[in-house]
């Protein structure tokens, strides 16, 4: 039955006057494109991880990952390795360079990438692993570079949900891989509308990446055109791409960064009221974060149990009928037929993914969301599962 209820969305940025008044204050200085504040968005987002890093902004959490596996080498002929439980993303960008992506299965609990499967899907061809930090939770990153020190292969961390997740108590982008992207799109943890942000420590990564940012230029676009001297002259290096961020979407950013320890206080406590006033259902609940660390909570992934007496995509339905947005995190890549058809791919070798696949459902979890909202999306579980 429908509801006459206001409907209650999957997702909905956090946005405010301090943005509006960013946007505004670049609108009218000007300069839209890379520039100051761009820069001073880098340098405050390396700071916030916690220094000692190059960050490079982006127009995409895309693009921070073909750049990054350009930038170690990536092409023909090579293989990364990455879970199938992800958005394509994470391993089209194999292809734009040429090489191959070989998808692993996931954890049972964590549904991050499952260690013990990348070691068997190692092949003379690896360059690459490429976790993908699930829903916000950290993955066994220990485990994952122990793997890639052992077969001398590099880890690029996939980030996009893990804006600010922690490890052993650092945070991500801080572990020691080759380079963590991470998205700014307008349902992650903090937004600049579309944008993402390379980090690395390696200097010459970073030299690589910025200038494969914008058409393989040797000059910084900002330099050429603020700079008081005729800097006309630049030179192509390299065959770039277009992957910059203009200043509206680093204003955007800087607003957004100071919030973010305010926005992961509200996710922790929706998840943690989630976890509490759920646990009664036939469900399987998120994992939450070992005791002292960060889970970013970017979404809150249901998976029905063996108890569970309607499918999937009923409660869906009956969510929707209920005024209440949801998702499904996400159809595996071996399911999608591009990746299905060109490595042959079937469900039975990916048995952890593909059963969570058909059993999950991500619920509303945003930090503009009330109290009463994230009250009636528990009344409808409960009215659906009960």
């Amino acid at each position: 039955m429908q509801t006459s209820q206001a409907f209650i969305p999957f997702a909905r940025p956090d946005t405010g006057e301090d943005e509006i008044e960013a946007v505004a204050r670049v609108l009218r200085s000007g300069w839209l494109s890379t520039g100051p504040e761009t820069r001073a968005f880098e340098t405050e987002f390396a700071e916030f991880l916690g220094g000692d890093l190059h960050a490079i902004a982006v127009n995409s959490a895309t693009a921070a990952l073909h750049l990054a596996l350009e930038a170690i080498g990536i092409g023909p002929g090579d293989e990364v390795i990455a879970p199938t439980l992800t958005f394509t993303a994470t391993v089209e960008v194999a292809r734009y360079l040429g090489a191959d992506a070989v998808l692993v299965d996931v954890d049972p609990v964590t549904l991050n990438m499952d260690p013990a499967r990348i070691e068997a899907a190692i092949t003379p061809r690896t360059k690459a692993i490429l976790p993908v930090h699930y829903s916000g939770l950290a993955c066994d990153m220990d485990a994952i570079f122990a793997i890639a020190k052992r077969h001398d292969i590099q880890v690029i961390e996939d980030a996009a949900h893990a804006l600010p997740s922690t490890y052993k108590g650092r945070t991500i982008g801080q572990l020691g891989s080759a380079a963590s992207a991470f998205s700014f799109y307008a349902n992650k943890t903090m937004t600049t509308a579309e944008g993402g942000m390379i980090v690395t420590r390696d200097a010459d990564l970073a030299a690589r990446m910025r200038v494969m940012r914008l058409h393989g230029i040797s000059r910084d676009v900002f330099d050429r055109f603020h700079s008081t001297t005729p800097g006309w002259y630049y030179e192509i290096i390299a065959p770039g791409f277009k992957y910059n961020m203009p200043d509206i979407s680093g204003a955007l950013g800087r607003v957004q960064l100071r919030r973010l320890p305010g926005f992961l206080a509200r996710r922790q406590q929706m998840a943690a009221r989630y976890l509490k006033e759920l646990s009664g259902l036939p469900l399987i609940l998120p994992a939450d974060a070992p005791a002292g660390e960060k889970h970013a909570w970017h979404m809150f992934v249901l998976r029905l149990s063996d108890a569970a007496k309607r499918s999937r995509d009923e409660v869906i339905q009956a969510l929707s009928d209920a005024g209440i947005g949801t998702s499904v995190h996400y159809l595996p890549l071996h399911r999608q037929p591009y990746w299905r058809d060109r490595y042959g791919l079937r469900p039975e070798q990916f048995p952890v993914a593909d059963l969570a696949y058909q059993r999950m459902l991500s619920i509303p979890l945003y930090t503009a969301m009330s109290d009463d909202d994230q009250a009636r999306v528990i009344a409808a579980l409960h009215q659906i599962l009960g």
